[in-house]
């Protein structure tokens, strides 16, 4: 049954309280990769007939099982797929950037030049669930941002990709796809392989091995963020209908063991009132297990005095997901200083966001949404400046130059400046 805890008795300790189901994965990680640096494909097809219980012939997906996958997939499922690629299509247009230059000063013209990266590896988990919803999350912001490859990883379930993932990526307008996933897969975009491409950034959550793969390679190549278990935070009042505000929760409890659903509250009856319907729904999940545990281990209800105290206490916990469940939602937002992604009002649930609605559903995790933001179209770019000073300009500022850095003690850096100048005095 979830904690219910009163703020009036409780400490800052137990509100960040959470329990996680500890792996040791850094050693293994750390074998995968390296294997995989060694030995490539080899490696690749070893620990897809290990992890995956399949034995390949070959690890890209052929045109021909996509088309196939496209052609089987109900034709709701696929409307729906090109409905919410237009949705994010449309929300993640208005985070284009565009270069600028500048040449407001005689002489000098500066700027700076917006570069897509080339090559990006997305990856897709396919464990416990599959999610063709990430394909499109991630993908479309690398589409907008003019990258030139989008490659692809997800595990095999009896040597096939699932089906809605492959007709996904079809719609999103993935470039190739390979059958690899966990550590391994994290290792061969870094690295590359014989088949698969080297990358230059790595996105996409997955498990504790597939985070931590990305921890390890990162410097060789770039990721998105170390992503962690779940998390949903919903601020509500006793005007809220319970059966929607435990949903909501549940909605994130089902995802992982480690997920952390949390409930806050400024009225003691409804906390109770959650607290029962929260067990009367979680008989009637296919994945009672698995939601079970994480509301046990890591879910809470906790009494505020108030609403604005209660974003006090989502700005201390900067969760994931942030549900703002009241009639005047837009009276709180901009309280909001911590959170990846907030979803307004009553009639917003975080499931909506993972979907349909536009905005991202890749976010930060574990309160870094204290210093990171959700996947965009940034994430898939890149900035390169550039400077010019013709020889008048530079004589203006070249002393100034050579000052400083005889300041830092840097001599040849001040001679580099001055050089020219006396070169130019000596004509």
């Amino acid at each position: 049954m979830i904690k219910i805890l009163d703020m009036k008795e409780i400490s800052k300790e137990e509100i960040f309280a959470r329990e996680e189901i500890k792996t040791n994965v850094e050693d293994i990680v750390e074998e995968i990769i390296s294997n995989v640096r060694k030995n490539g494909d080899k490696a690749l097809f070893e620990y897809c007939e290990k992890f995956d219980k399949a034995k390949l012939s070959s690890l890209e997906v052929t045109k021909e099982e996509i088309d196939e996958a496209v052609a089987n997939t109900d034709k709701k499922m696929l409307d729906i797929l090109y409905e919410a690629r237009e949705n994010i299509e449309f929300f993640h247009k208005h985070q284009v950037r565009n270069s600028f230059i500048i040449n407001e000063k005689d002489g000098i013209v500066m700027g700076q030049k917006i570069i897509p990266i080339e090559k990006a590896g997305l990856y897709v988990p396919g464990g416990t669930a599959a999610y063709p919803s990430s394909v499109l999350m991630n993908a479309i912001p690398a589409k907008l941002a003019g990258v030139s490859e989008i490659v692809m990883v997800t595990p095999p379930t009896g040597g096939k990709v699932n089906p809605a993932i492959l007709a996904a990526a079809y719609v999103a307008g993935v470039d190739r796809i390979f059958k690899i996933g966990g550590a391994q897969a994290i290792a061969a975009l870094a690295y590359g392989t014989e088949t698969v491409p080297r990358v230059d950034k790595i996105v996409g959550p997955g498990n504790a091995f597939v985070a931590e793969a990305k921890k390890q390679v990162f410097g060789q190549v770039a990721i998105d963020m170390i992503a962690g278990p779940s998390e949903i935070l919903v601020i509500a009042d006793d005007t809220c209908d319970k059966k929607h505000i435990a949903a909501d929760l549940l909605s994130q409890a089902e995802h992982d063991k480690n997920a952390s659903a949390v409930l806050v509250t400024d009225s003691l009856p409804f906390a109770k009132e959650v607290q029962k319907e929260l067990e009367i729904q979680l008989n009637k999940l296919p994945r009672k297990e698995i939601a079970s545990c994480s509301i046990e281990n890591n879910g809470k209800i906790i009494v505020a005095n108030s609403i604005d105290e209660a974003v006090e206490v989502a700005n201390e916990i900067a969760p994931e997901h942030l549900e703002i469940c009241v009639d005047n939602p837009f009276d709180y937002l901009d309280k909001i200083k911590h959170a990846g992604s907030v979803f307004m009002g009553k009639n917003c649930p975080e499931a909506l966001g993972d979907y349909m609605a536009g905005p991202n559903h890749t976010l930060p995790t574990s309160g870094t949404a204290r210093f990171s933001s959700p996947l965009s179209v940034d994430d898939f770019i890149k900035k390169t400046q550039y400077t010019y000073f013709t020889k008048d300009a530079f004589s203006l500022i070249a002393d100034k130059v050579a000052y400083f850095a005889e300041q830092e003690g840097l001599s040849a850096h001040a001679r580099s400046a001055t050089v020219r100048k006396t070169a130019e005095e000596n004509k």
